[in-house]
């Protein structure tokens, strides 16, 4: 399995609004699409575009109201999918000049 930084990862599953959710069901990354940036399967709708919008106060419905090809499970795969991204993320403390 490749995670989203083309790094191997195992497959996780993360329980967004109580139910498991698998983003790689619904979000992929192609380089021909959108200069491959992650977007919800089967549109040019970015995971980037949905958690910004939900970041600037949207509800989900707004969204759904939106964009009708989505569904609410797309939205729950971006929340997902960022927060695997966020989960992976390392920092590093930087020591004082």
């Amino acid at each position: 399995m490749v995670g989203p930084l083309n790094t191997p990862r195992p497959k996780r599953t993360l329980f967004c609004y109580g139910e498991a959710m698998d983003w790689r069901d619904r979000i992929v990354v192609d380089p021909r699409i959108l200069v491959g940036k992650p977007v919800i399967k089967g549109t040019r709708i970015s995971v980037e575009m949905v958690i910004d919008l939900l970041a600037a106060g949207w509800t989900q419905q707004q969204v759904l109201d939106n964009y009708p090809t989505l569904k609410a499970a797309d939205v729950r795969a971006c929340l997902a999918y960022a927060s695997e991204i966020l989960h992976s993320e390392k920092v590093f403390p930087l020591e004082p000049a």
